[in-house]
């Protein structure tokens, strides 16, 4: 009992220090000419002013920047789900030659941190002729996450009983027939939590996108919130609407998906015996 109260009151307290300072950010943003950060903290608007989300949305082609986020976040996390789901599915399942060396060198990749890559892969894209272009953004997005991808679900798909897959089998199933009816909808579970944590990284990817991108009008969104920054400086107000513009993707695909989020043995009783 002591422990659950204790549990309780953590996860209170850390509810709080996350819920006050967003609270305080969406106040400042309904605010207007909020040049400089309300003091004492204000955790609810005066009035809901739209003033600085109107402003917000019609600066500097931010609009166009949004969905260019929207398209590339949308189809690097598409792309990620099929390729790293396929990677982790022949490693949980398929036997072949240096399996394990392969899968401790993912492992081993991990632990290298990704600023240190930026330069091998800007060489890389660049060899292949894919600066300045979304497929070449997409692409490095989806390379970088492999590993970590493959970790992640490899674990899922190998809490799927094998006798489902053999019976299948005997049935006349194929492989592909296998991945494609029977592991991929069992794994919607994790397949849902890994969309909404790869679609957030990829929302909120500032490097890569600076290094790639090199047009103006293919910028994505945190590239043009920073540029926003440096530009209205100590407009908090406008900074902070911007700041919300940016979230409402992630919290719908956030509400989208939550239901997908890994809940308990949903596999008992599949097998019988």
């Amino acid at each position: 009992m002591i422990k659950k109260t204790l549990m309780y009151i953590v996860l209170i307290l850390f509810s709080i220090t996350t819920i006050i300072p967003f609270m305080y950010m969406v106040a400042t943003a309904f605010t207007p000419d909020s040049y400089i950060i309300p003091y004492p903290p204000i955790l609810i608007p005066a009035a809901f002013y739209l003033g600085n989300f109107i402003a917000a949305l019609s600066s500097n082609n931010f609009l166009k920047y949004f969905m260019n986020s929207v398209y590339v976040s949308s189809i690097s996390t598409l792309v990620a789900i099929i390729v790293s789901s396929m990677s982790a599915y022949a490693f949980a399942r398929f036997e072949f030659r240096f399996k394990e060396k392969l899968f401790k060198l993912y492992l081993f990749s991990l632990m290298i941190p990704g600023l240190l890559n930026i330069v091998p892969q800007f060489l890389f894209i660049n060899t292949i002729g894919l600066v300045d272009s979304y497929f070449g953004l997409i692409l490095l997005y989806v390379g970088a996450g492999i590993a970590y991808n493959t970790f992640f679900l490899r674990g899922f798909f190998q809490s799927i009983p094998r006798e489902i897959e053999e019976s299948a089998i005997i049935d006349g199933a194929s492989r592909f027939t296998i991945f494609t009816r029977i592991i991929m909808p069992l794994s919607k579970p994790a397949l849902g939590t890994f969309a909404i944590f790869a679609f957030t990284g990829f929302w909120d990817e500032f490097s890569s996108a600076l290094t790639i991108i090199k047009s103006v009008g293919k910028r994505t969104l945190p590239i043009a919130i920073q540029l926003f920054r440096q530009q209205h400086g100590t407009d908090w107000g406008l900074i902070f609407a911007a700041t919300l513009i940016a979230l409402v993707p992630i919290i719908i695909f956030f509400i989208v998906f939550q239901k997908r989020f890994i809940k308990g043995d949903f596999l008992s009783g599949s097998v019988k015996g």
